[in-house]
């Protein structure tokens, strides 16, 4: 077998062939490949992925060597060695190792935890080999593998389609449509456009329903999606979250340029060595760049995972810690999640409205569980309870005797399942059993009493599944050849599943994170509204699938905010739901654990299920809760916000008193006959300042900068910059002042306590700015950080008196200095507390924009096609 032929396939022209040409194109069978066959093909191809979690040493140092600033600085110091001021540049290229350093150690750490994490998930899909279904990794699919397709899951190569039932794709992560297309295994015109393959099944694409089989064509890069997703580079895709980071180390960035650029054109026009002038403000854009953020993020990040594990949620991306943070709207299933999802079998109702057997009965062989070894398994919950109820137990020998001729299971349209059945006394019967406002229509000579008693147990809050029976002709032997016959209502199955105790206050405790929840369930509108007012959520609208079906886009998109219970609603319902309220711009996470939620938790930013969910749903969530408990996610989505805030406080540091002091050299250099502090000095100031800002990361977080979804808001942090900036600009000049007109200071002085000034409030300034309360009093800092800024500080304080000193171009500083040093630095963090105060009370409201952003879908679905090993070339 010629696996280069194979793997070179084209699918538009498989797409054209019938299906047993397929197959003889593709070198296989309709029974899929063996083993061995498969293996050879692997190492031909390679894996099927689009994305590595791969993480090298040597690609992480690479990316900390790839600031044009670093970079512009070391061969501006090596060119000054050559020049022979080599003490200088060897000082240089000490403490920029010792940056570079610091950030690959931190940023290696987290890359390796984030693979950790990414290793341990599995992504498999059901393969025919060896003549026999088996589970296969993604990521180990070949060409020639015959692969089974099922509602929900996603799509795990380019498939040219065998068999098809009811089959639609959703494949608007490819087209941009968000209409489902239908699929077939008739051939297609050769070179059909992507749109128009209606014989394939497309790689990143989410089967919407129905169910199919197709032989694998085209794996990792050489798919459609492959090809796609690789344009877009190997790694994860850009949140949110990371494009508020991009834009403010932008920001910064262009007014450091500006600096540099004015620093420069003035020092040269001061007649300074340019040499000096070019170090002097390469060293200036430098110490204002936020290096570290990356590295601070990562820890972050890192940390956040390993807080959620013990508090028993399990993020499959680091990033997705960030989503929970940003989530503003919830999509709930209720069972499980709002009540206790131990259903009960309560009674069986006649007809009549009075209690009767015929429907237990009736239920109990029109049924998707099996009973092995005296134990329910398989079906729905309520086909488990039924079997479980004791009031089942007089009807066993009495079920078995009643054969099976044809099962329909349950549909989430027609919400019925149907079972074509003879007894034992030979007669041929068509059960069906089902959601009463679907099964009632279908029902001739309804009596009243049968709808009284049925809003009667709606309005209690129970769960009904109505029954309904046809007597057929013994000659029909399937479902379908009796889908025209006049059903008879036999009367209701009820169900008792109470509210949860502990959802009333996770409900509540969501209201208090700004988190709107909306209960979208498959259940009664009526039923769902009793289980929200007895757990105390906030009343509001109900729309049905009905209902929804009635709406265009546009109409849904203005009804789902004022709307609580969506209610009787399908898998394309909810994953409509959710898309439009996504792309009206909230933040929305949706939790589900069944099949039929899939689709949803694929369209929702955050999808979250539970660790006894079904394998499709666990497969398409971001989030796995190890325990179904709204409190457990509120948990999540604190610890979020808490990475989040603790990012931030990094970034209003870099945009006060780092960007003030590196603003105070421009201005000094301009007025001085001579630096106010030397290039190295600057780097040794940053690199000490960044040094102390890892220990963010295990800062605590006041309460009340958690009860509000995070977002970035870069308005305010320019003008955060630009108000705060100034404030610490005025200390160093006051410091300029100290130690010219007081202490009388030579250059080497001069610098010395501006360094340590600079030093001590850039550092200390945290104190003031991670909280909006009073510091210390009613925010305290955790120990890790006030050790790291305290230590920092006082190390600032000794190298001028310490045998380097000299070296590093300083002149030890006189007593009194520091008294005043004190002073000062007391002084400014109060004023920075005051005008914090003032700053905060006259912020206008943020306006939040969510970007289109049509790539981060794509890329977000990539991630799934990952492999720890490096990807080959795509060829």
């Amino acid at each position: 077998m010629d696996t280069t032929t194979t793997a070179g396939t084209s699918l538009r022209t498989v797409a054209a062939l019938g299906v047993d040409d397929a197959l003889t194109a593709l070198a296989t069978t309709s029974g899929g490949l063996s083993s061995a066959a498969a293996a050879e093909r692997l190492a031909a191809v390679g894996p099927n992925a689009v994305r590595t979690h791969h993480v090298g040493a040597w690609s992480v140092l690479l990316a900390q060597l790839k600031s044009p600033l670093l970079l512009l600085l070391g061969g501006t110091a090596a060119l000054s060695a050559f020049f022979g001021q080599g003490t200088d540049a060897v000082i240089i290229g000490v403490i920029l190792a010792g940056s570079i350093g610091l950030g690959f150690v931190n940023e290696y750490r987290a890359a390796r935890a984030a693979q950790a994490l990414h290793s341990q998930l599995r992504h498999s899909c059901t393969v025919h080999r060896d003549g026999h279904a088996t589970s296969v990794d993604v990521a180990d699919l070949v060409p020639g593998d015959v692969v089974e397709l099922e509602l929900g899951e996603v799509v795990p190569a380019d498939l040219r389609l065998l068999t098809v039932t009811q089959f639609e794709c959703d494949e608007s992560v490819l087209t941009g449509e968000s209409e489902a297309v239908t699929k077939s295994g008739d051939p297609v015109a050769d070179g059909a456009a992507l749109g128009d393959l209606t014989s394939c099944a497309l790689m990143g694409t989410v089967v919407r329903s129905g169910s199919a089989r197709g032989v694998v064509v085209a794996t990792g890069s050489r798919a459609e999606f492959g090809q796609v997703a690789l344009a877009l580079g190997e790694r994860e895709p850009e949140t949110e979250f990371q494009r508020g980071l991009r834009e403010f180390s932008m920001l910064l960035v262009k007014v450091a340029a500006v600096l540099c650029a004015g620093i420069l054109v003035v020092n040269i026009a001061l007649q300074r060595p340019i040499l000096e002038a070019v170090l002097f403000s390469l060293a200036i854009a430098v110490g204002i760049s936020p290096q570290l953020l990356p590295a601070v993020v990562s820890t972050s990040l890192a940390a956040g995972s390993r807080a959620l594990a013990k508090q028993k949620v399990l993020v499959k991306r680091l990033v997705s810690i960030e989503d929970l943070g940003d989530i503003e709207v919830l999509f709930t299933d209720k069972t499980g999640t709002l009540t206790d999802g131990r259903v009960r079998f309560m009674r069986s109702i006649g007809a009549d409205g009075a209690p009767s057997v015929e429907p237990l009965r009736a239920g109990l062989v029109c049924n998707e569980a099996v009973v092995e070894d005296g134990v329910a398994v398989g079906g729905n919950s309520l086909d488990v309870a039924l079997w479980d109820s004791p009031a089942a137990e007089p009807f066993g020998d009495d079920v078995r005797r009643w054969q099976v001729l044809d099962l329909d299971p349950f549909d989430h349209v027609s919400r019925t399942v149907t079972a074509l059945v003879r007894d034992g006394s030979g007669a041929t019967a068509l059960l069906v059993k089902g959601a009463p406002e679907s099964l009632l229509v279908r029902c001739v000579d309804v009596e009243a009493a049968a709808r009284t008693a049925l809003d009667g147990e709606f309005a209690a809050g129970n769960r009904v599944v109505a029954v309904a029976r046809a007597d057929v002709d013994t000659s029909v032997t399937t479902v379908a050849g009796a889908s025209d016959v006049a059903l008879r209502l036999l009367g209701f199955l009820v169900f008792l599943d109470p509210p949860k105790a502990s959802a009333g206050p996770a409900l509540k405790r969501l209201a208090d994170l700004g988190v709107t929840v909306k209960v979208i369930t498959g259940d009664n509108a009526v039923v769902a509204e009793r289980v929200c007012s007895e757990l105390g959520l906030p009343p509001g609208g109900t729309l049905t699938g009905a209902d929804i079906d009635e709406l265009d886009d546009e109409a849904l998109t203005a009804a789902i905010p004022g709307t609580s219970v969506f209610a009787r609603v399908s898998p394309e319902h909810k994953a409509r739901v959710v898309r439009l309220h996504r792309l009206a711009g909230s933040g929305v996470a949706f939790l589900g654990d069944g099949v039929n939620d899939a689709v949803a938790l694929h369209a929702a930013d955050v999808g979250i299920s539970v660790d006894s969910a079904t394998d499709v749903a666990k497969d398409a969530a971001d989030v796995i809760l190890l325990e179904k408990d709204l409190d457990v996610l509120a948990a999540g989505v604190v610890e979020g916000r808490r990475v989040f805030a603790n990012t931030i406080k990094y970034v209003l540091m870099g945009t006060s008193s780092n960007f003030g002091n590196m603003f105070s050299a421009a201005g000094a250099s301009i007025f001085l006959t001579f630096l106010p502090m030397l290039p190295s000095q600057i780097l040794l100031n940053n690199l000490l300042y960044d040094t102390s800002q890892l220990a963010i990361p295990t800062d605590n977080v006041d309460p009340d900068q958690l009860l509000r979804p995070s977002h970035w808001d870069i308005a305010m942090i320019r003008r955060f910059m630009f108000f705060f900036g100034p404030i610490s600009s005025i200390f160093d000049f006051a410091t300029f002042g100290i130690m010219l007109w007081v202490f009388d200071a030579s250059p080497p002085e001069f610098r010395a306590g501006w360094f340590v000034e600079s030093l001590a409030t850039q550092t200390l300034v945290i104190f003031a700015i991670r909280t909006r309360r009073v510091p210390f009093f009613r925010s305290r800092p955790s120990r890790a950080l006030l050790l790291a800024a305290i230590t920092v500080v006082a190390i600032g304080a000794i190298i001028p008196a310490s045998p380097l000193s000299a070296t590093l171009g300083f002149a030890p500083l006189p007593m009194p200095f520091f008294a005043t040093l004190v002073v000062m630095v007391v002084v400014y963090l109060v004023l920075i507390d005051l005008a914090k105060r003032w700053f905060f009370a006259h912020l206008p409201a943020p306006t939040r924009v969510r970007p289109p952003a049509p790539n981060r879908r794509l890329s977000r679905r990539a991630a799934r096609f990952s492999t720890h090993r490096p990807l080959p070339s795509s060829g």
